[in-house]
């Protein structure tokens, strides 16, 4: 309750002027709080050139040649 009063006495000492922005602020905050976040949908291609496989990629790996045949 202490931290409600403080922020009561900050707003208090803001100019008429300013109230607007400040009720904004809050207003649209806790509005963030309660609202589920739209889930990004993936498009394709995007990742296009970030990563290069390398040309040996499908060989088998050295690490299980005693699993081979």
């Amino acid at each position: 309750m202490i931290l409600k009063k403080q922020l009561i006495e900050e707003i208090e000492q803001i100019p008429d002027n300013k109230l607007a922005e400040i009720y904004d602020l809050i207003h649209y905050f806790r509005i963030g709080l309660t609202q589920e976040k739209p889930k990004k949908i993936p498009i394709f291609g995007c990742a296009k050139g970030m990563f290069k496989m390398s040309d040996d990629f499908d060989e088998p790996l050295d690490d299980f040649k005693d699993y081979m045949p």
